[in-house]
């Protein structure tokens, strides 16, 4: 019987991963050049955590994208479906409040959402995830900004700019939705069904629809910056402010939400204009409430987090090619048992001194481990024989010049590494 990945997961093949790795490492590389400590949950949490703060209308229970099972005690638990809850609730469990503000934290790891799969989303995808608590200063959005746009600049993106938007507090919100249920409720009875639910539930989520019926709607519609607080206005003119002073090139987009509902003040994404349809990168935004959701004292922070999937894709796309990957450059050949003892001992002496080094296999003739050295992606192969243990020596072939030459066994080490990169 053979078996296939399950619909909307996938495998990351070893081609695949000069990009992520590519990522990762400018991902962490930034991360700690920001300041910011790195951190990992459980990829299962109860289930009433994730849905703890979270409005029905919000993308993941809305749309049952959770995948929840019964433990075998009873607990209901959910594979994480983002990181921010988990974050919040180590934070938490963990007496980080007491720690000096801000406190800078990122994790790297694998989400589960039971969502419609397409390009750059699968139900199981990896994020890097980066959230500054503590910190109610504008100055903190822009650094959380700033993370997001020089992983991608770093990378070497184009055409990047971020999609702002101010969705306003506690005060000022429930205003803002009562006006905004006002302008849809005579449109209602031509909405379709799932706009008509969000409009009742969360009626923020209108404004992200992409139902062809809704769309026409939104040019009309009430824009949230337009009835903010003057606490929100002043946070949101400082950090419009602060793009300004850095250059930062920002669109003001009054339709972007985000899909969960802890979400305050500020929401952002990064977009690329040579993307095409799939221009979005990546989302984020403040979260002033959510750790007293979870239990802790009342703290400001804001986060973003970054689908790494989507970011390969558009590398791809963009025709950015990362760095190789280091492969070794060392191949020992052996010819006879005593060889190939010899051989062994040989490539465990190279590994242990940091030389990356290839074993050849088995009992094969002489002319087929060349040509599997060909084959490696080798610079050198060593051969080892009757006549050079004899001589305690051993014959380097430049893989690449077609040339032999005979190094003391002694002498190896040093030899090679005067001529590795």
């Amino acid at each position: 019987m053979r078996f296939q990945t399950l619909r909307g997961f996938n495998d990351i093949l070893p081609d695949d991963f000069r990009y992520w790795r590519y990522v990762l490492n400018k991902a962490v590389e930034l991360a700690d050049r920001f300041g910011y400590k790195q951190i990992d949950t459980p990829i299962l949490e109860e289930t009433r955590l994730f849905l703890r703060g979270l409005q029905e209308g919000s993308a993941v229970v809305l749309d049952k994208e959770l995948y929840t099972f019964e433990d075998q005690d009873g607990t209901s638990v959910s594979l994480r479906p983002e990181f921010t809850a988990g974050l919040m609730r180590a934070f938490v469990e963990h007496g980080m409040a007491s720690w000096p503000k801000p406190v800078k934290l990122f994790a790297i790891g694998p989400l589960f959402r039971h969502e419609k799969p397409q390009a750059g989303r699968f139900r199981q995808h990896v994020q890097f995830n980066a959230e500054l608590l503590g910190e109610e200063d504008a100055a903190a959005d822009l650094e959380i900004m700033q993370l997001a746009y020089s992983l991608y600049h770093e990378l070497g993106f184009k055409g990047l700019a971020f999609q702002l938007n101010s969705i306003g507090c506690p005060r000022c919100r429930p205003a803002y939705i009562e006006t905004l249920r006002a302008y849809f409720r005579p449109h209602q009875a031509g909405l379709p069904e799932v706009d008509r639910r969000r409009l009742e539930v969360n009626p923020l989520r209108v404004l992200d629809t992409k139902e062809a019926a809704t769309l026409p709607l939104l040019d009309g519609a009430p824009r949230s910056i337009d009835h903010l607080c003057p606490a929100c206005a002043d946070h949101f003119h400082a950090l419009t402010g602060y793009l300004d002073l850095l250059g930062l090139p920002y669109v003001i987009n009054p339709r972007l939400v985000r899909g969960f509902d802890y979400y305050v003040r500020t929401v952002f994404e990064v977009w690329g204009s040579e993307l095409g349809a799939q221009n979005a990168l990546c989302g984020g935004g403040r979260y002033d409430g959510l750790v007293e959701s979870v239990g802790g004292p009342p703290t400001p922070g804001v986060g973003v987090g970054i689908g790494i999937e989507r970011i390969v894709i558009s590398l791809r796309r963009q025709g950015i090619e990362p760095p190789p990957l280091t492969q070794p450059q060392v191949i020992v050949l052996h010819y006879g048992p005593a060889a190939k003892a010899e051989a062994i001992r040989l490539v465990d002496e190279l590994r242990r001194q940091g030389v990356p080094t290839l074993m050849a296999f088995g009992d094969r003739s002489l002319k087929a481990q060349l040509k599997t050295a060909d084959r490696s992606g080798a610079r050198y192969a060593l051969l080892l024989g009757e006549e050079e243990l004899a001589a305690a020596t051993v014959t380097v072939r430049d893989l690449q010049a077609g040339t032999q030459t005979a190094v003391s066994r002694q002498d190896i080490l040093p030899w090679l590494r005067s001529r590795l990169p």
